[in-house]
């Protein structure tokens, strides 16, 4: 008798303190439903500001700012479109703040401003689409990295990997860029149903992808308590070469390692790619070319190296052709002829065809966008560990 009464007695507690919480809470607004995409592709969107003066709309796919309406409920909405299919990021600009959609939780990983993102279908699915095949996993780990500090990897295990315990499998390192994370080539990139996509085809081989943070900066500033240093703003000064350095020293000494301990690795050049996007690129084709041993498959998207640099830092390989162009089984470079790095990309792929170093390019319509990094993912991967 004396349980039940204390049974009770919790019962009406709950009950008491669940209806004085709800009592205090002000009363909701109404559901604010965005982004919706409609049948033809056309988009609206949604924000919740009963007291804002002005929202609008910013959107990868618009050239600017879309103005929005405010309806009697305190809900402001726009329609916009056709969109052409691909993924976007957007924000909306409330009394000139920028802010993420609060009724979307797909959003952009950036050391910044975190945009949300807006997924287009197109009538035949995306090589980003999610469809009915085997799918990997996708993993996140934590290793010891410089300065003491805790560094951070995405790991991406193909299909079947937990299935066969004797398997190893080659290693893609993929370098996302200037004020992305880790994160990004994931959630943004798409890098996990990419190839899961292309590995069920067939078009690619089962690999396992290792997306680091290029920052190494950052991290120790924000583990360490200090200030986080800014970019460099010279892309081929001596501070980014200086950065460049520490992630391929992070890189070789931390990651490969830790990763080749903890993961079924087939531990060879050969079966070794590293790749990346913008900073990434830049950062990959430093590491690769620093350490011809560790890597056969190079992948520099909308990135490059000034032939100044190249005279200055990797002699050996513009002095010996020949010996590069037999250790790697493919040096990648590919640019948007929209992209601000156009023209200096342009140039380091001339300065590498006068020198006779063999490589293979793909030049797109549209600038420095993950719209194109998908895109050249899509087509290294099917070329690698082949």
């Amino acid at each position: 008798m004396q349980k039940k009464s204390v049974v009770q007695l919790w019962l009406l507690w709950v009950m008491l303190f669940s209806s004085s919480f709800a009592i205090g809470q002000p009363p909701r607004g109404p559901l604010a439903i965005s982004p919706q995409i409609h049948p033809d592709n056309k988009v609206t969107f949604r924000y919740q500001a009963p007291s804002a003066k002005e929202v609008k709309l910013s959107a990868q796919f618009e050239k600017g700012s879309v103005a929005m309406t405010k309806e009697a409920n305190g809900i402001w909405n726009v329609t916009v479109g056709p969109v052409k299919p691909d993924i976007y990021a957007y924000n909306f600009v409330v009394d000139g703040i920028s802010v993420m959609d609060p009724a979307n939780v797909a959003f952009f990983p950036n050391e910044r401003f975190k945009a949300s993102l807006v997924d287009i279908p197109g009538q035949t699915p995306l090589i980003h689409t999610m469809k009915d095949v085997p799918h990997g996993s996708v993993i996140y780990e934590y290793y010891p990295s410089v300065s003491g500090t805790t560094g951070s990897l995405v790991v991406y295990t193909p299909p079947g990997y937990d299935k066969d315990a004797g398997k190893k499998y080659p290693v893609f390192y993929l370098i996302s860029g200037t004020t992305d994370t880790e994160e990004t080539f994931f959630k943004v990139g798409r890098t996990n149903v990419i190839l899961d996509n292309l590995i069920a085809e067939g078009k690619a081989k089962p690999m396992i992808v290792v997306m680091p943070n290029g920052n190494i900066e950052a991290r120790i500033a924000e583990q360490k308590g200090g200030p986080k240093p800014a970019d460099p703003a010279d892309r081929e000064g001596q501070e980014a070469i200086t950065r460049a350095i520490n992630f391929e020293a992070d890189l070789t000494k931390n990651i490969i390692p830790y990763i080749e301990k903890n993961y079924r690795t087939l531990n060879n050049k050969d079966n070794r790619a590293i790749g990346g996007f913008s900073r990434g690129g830049g950062e990959t084709l430093r590491a690769a070319f620093s350490n011809m041993d560790k890597f056969s498959y190079v992948c520099s998207y909308s990135a490059y190296l000034s032939p100044k640099e190249m005279e200055a830092r990797y002699k050996p390989i513009i002095e010996n052709p020949n010996r590069i162009n037999q250790q790697l089984k493919l040096l990648w470079i590919s640019v948007g002829d929209d992209d601000f790095l156009y023209k200096s990309t342009v140039e380091f792929m001339d300065f590498l065809k006068a020198k006779k170093v063999y490589y293979k390019s793909l030049v797109t319509d549209g600038g420095h966008t993950w719209m194109n990094t998908r895109a050249y993912l899509t087509q290294t991967a099917q070329l690698l560990f082949k």
